[in-house]
């Protein structure tokens, strides 16, 4: 993943994320090193997946995991994770809402039309 986002090379960079997100085993213990090396090298799918491992295992982490060097940005992407899984139990929920939509998802409307697939949550709906 560094290497592939020091030189600028998209496809292998978001390959490199997919295998990351595949071969890790996301412990309390490694979650926020995880979620602050997805946030610093924008990637989304593993930032997404470590913010929905937090939301499951809420209750478990409380006490013992600090936000207090978390960015604000990064708080706000935990809150989006938090109304997604709360969403999931609403059957009515509305596939337009890019702010809730899954980063496999977005990443697969912004192909469609042609348009960079990496970067953050926000630079992706912001195309």
């Amino acid at each position: 993943i560094d290497a592939a986002d020091k030189f600028g090379v998209v496809s292998l960079k978001l390959e490199a994320e997919v295998c990351y997100v595949k071969s890790t085993t996301l412990t309390i213990d490694n979650i926020l090193d995880n979620l602050l090396y997805a946030d610093s090298k924008n990637c989304a799918l593993l930032k997404e997946t470590v913010m929905d491992f937090m939301v499951k295992s809420g209750d478990d982490i409380i006490g013992k995991v600090s936000f207090d060097n978390v960015p604000g940005s990064v708080v706000m992407d935990l809150l989006t994770a938090v109304a997604r899984g709360k969403k999931k139990d609403n059957v009515n929920s509305d596939s337009s809402n890019f702010k809730t939509m899954r980063v496999g998802t977005l990443r697969r409307m912004l192909h469609d039309k042609g348009l960079d697939v990496d970067g953050s949550r926000e630079a992706m709906i912001a195309l």
